[in-house]
């Protein structure tokens, strides 16, 4: 009799705890909800998104199970960040990805001081721009990684001299909205250009509309070389400044990603983004963990 009851106490506790697996599993698992903010397109952007998806899949993270993503793009267009960032806020996202430069980090920081920012790229000190506080302790709702672009705004000159030894004259194209642009016009490059003995004159391009514009007066004055700063509006038009550069005959500089070169640029010169932005997905994974 002893034994039969123990043996029935222990069938209704297996089957019991056999209930409460069972109900676990079937409870819905809580989808974090991922925001993604870019200043360009989604086929500019479509290579860094992939890379950051695919890294998120290493670590158990896939799409419509336990994350689900939202984007939004701004196509170039600096105003849009605003806009966008506050969309991504009512929808209650548990972290925001930026992959613009220091206008669309500090949108986001604007927006909200609670929901996690993890920005990548950028041009400039994210402790100067006023992101973060510190290297070591950052501070506030800001992480992620800076690309200093504007660091190797010297070395770009110094390679596009080596690859066009008859390199005099430089036009540099560059947009007035993407603030580390004016640091490299104004500090990096001069001084550099000098060594080498090169005349570099600053175009500048506000919008899309302006592209003919300009091309029209670099034209005439038929310099020997382009250098294509890096910016939003640049890499929405790579095509076309590529196809400009082309017919003109203007050995080109870029200071994004290898597309530029895929379409016709002669060479680029940056960090990988792709790797960049592969890294974000231990960021995203770790304050999912509950990492502050």
């Amino acid at each position: 009799g002893k034994g039969m009851n123990r043996k029935i106490v222990i069938c209704l506790l297996t089957g019991c705890l056999m209930c409460v697996a069972l109900f676990a599993d079937q409870q819905p698992k809580k989808v974090a909800r991922i925001a993604y903010l870019s200043p360009f397109d989604p086929v500019g952007e479509s290579d860094r998104s992939e890379a950051i998806r695919q890294a998120l899949r290493d670590l158990g993270y896939i799409e419509g199970q336990n994350i689900a993503t939202e984007y939004r793009y701004s196509e170039g267009k600096r105003d849009q960040a605003p806009k966008l960032v506050a969309e991504l806020v009512r929808a209650k996202v548990d972290i925001i990805l930026v992959t613009g430069g220091t206008i669309w980090v500090q949108a986001a920081k604007n927006a909200t001081k609670t929901i996690p920012i993890v920005m990548v790229g950028g041009g400039l000190d994210p402790v100067e721009s006023g992101l973060i506080e510190s290297l070591a302790r950052p501070g506030g709702n800001v992480t992620g990684l800076s690309n200093l672009v504007t660091e190797l705004g010297g070395k770009r000159l110094e390679l596009l001299k080596e690859g066009v030894p008859k390199l005099s004259h430089v036009a540099i194209l560059h947009g007035p909205a993407t603030r580390s642009n004016e640091f490299e016009l104004k500090e990096v490059l001069p001084g550099v250009a000098h060594a080498l003995r090169l005349a570099i004159q600053p175009w500048e391009v506000r919008d899309t509309s302006e592209f003919d514009r300009v091309f029209a007066t670099i034209g005439q004055q038929r310099p020997d070389g382009l250098y294509v700063l890096q910016g939003p509006l640049m890499t929405v038009n790579v095509k076309r400044i590529s196809d400009f550069a082309l017919k003109n005959r203007l050995p080109s500089m870029w200071g994004n990603t290898r597309g530029s070169v895929d379409v016709g640029g002669l060479m680029s010169y940056n960090a990988d983004p792709a790797d960049a932005y592969r890294r974000l997905a231990t960021y995203v994974d770790k304050i999912l963990k509950g990492a502050k």
